[in-house]
């Protein structure tokens, strides 16, 4: 079965812009949960470890009826949150090579990408995530998914996101989500991103 991720940095990691109250509560319980509760619907629907975490969502007909709403859920908390954690490190770093290139090309520079990035999370509605996707080609999208979807289950390739559930941020700042996201990208780490879009080109 399926195993919590490694955080890439401790809990103080990512201080001060996410206090480690946050990022141990969010990691060790929320982030723990979901791959939990995913087993658990996995062992129900006596799941045979034929495929990755991420192709469960492109599989998910496969599985028994009753149990995908569950499957899909928590595969896609566990996703997102593993992305989440990928996207942030102890430093800033922007994007690099293929990817700062694609940027530029579709947003002119990064700046204007990230004002739009903003923007867009800043209309999501309830819980749920920001995303910057790929397709198959290489076309880059920022895109808000509710709750636990995954862009996966669009076809889409996640690169990077935002996690804005408010147990993402409550403890820290409370109702205050534009505070968050703006010391979001003091710790916004395109490392990851960059290497992934360079997979989804290469």
């Amino acid at each position: 079965m399926f195993e919590l991720m490694n955080l890439p940095y401790p809990y103080d990691g990512l201080e001060p812009d996410l206090n480690e109250e946050v990022v141990t509560i969010h990691y060790t319980k929320h982030h723990q949960n979901y791959v939990n509760k995913l087993n658990e619907a996995l062992a129900k629907a006596n799941y045979s470890g034929n495929y990755t975490l991420a192709q469960i969502p492109e599989h998910i007909d496969e599985f028994p009826l009753p149990l995908r709403g569950d499957i899909l859920y928590n595969a896609g908390g566990v996703l997102n949150h593993d992305l989440y954690w990928q996207s942030m490190n102890t430093s800033k770093s922007n994007p690099k090579g293929n990817l700062l290139y694609k940027i530029n090309s579709q947003y002119g520079n990064f700046e204007n990408f990230r004002k739009d990035f903003m923007d867009r999370a800043r209309h999501l509605v309830g819980s749920g995530y920001t995303f910057l996707v790929s397709n198959s080609r290489g076309d880059l999208t920022i895109v808000n998914m509710v709750n636990q979807e995954t862009p996966i289950s669009y076809n889409l390739i996640p690169l990077f996101t935002i996690d804005l559930w408010e147990h993402a941020y409550y403890l820290q700042y409370k109702n205050n989500r534009e505070a968050y996201l703006q010391n979001f990208w003091n710790k916004a780490n395109f490392d990851y991103a960059s290497q992934k879009y360079d997979d989804v080109i290469s």
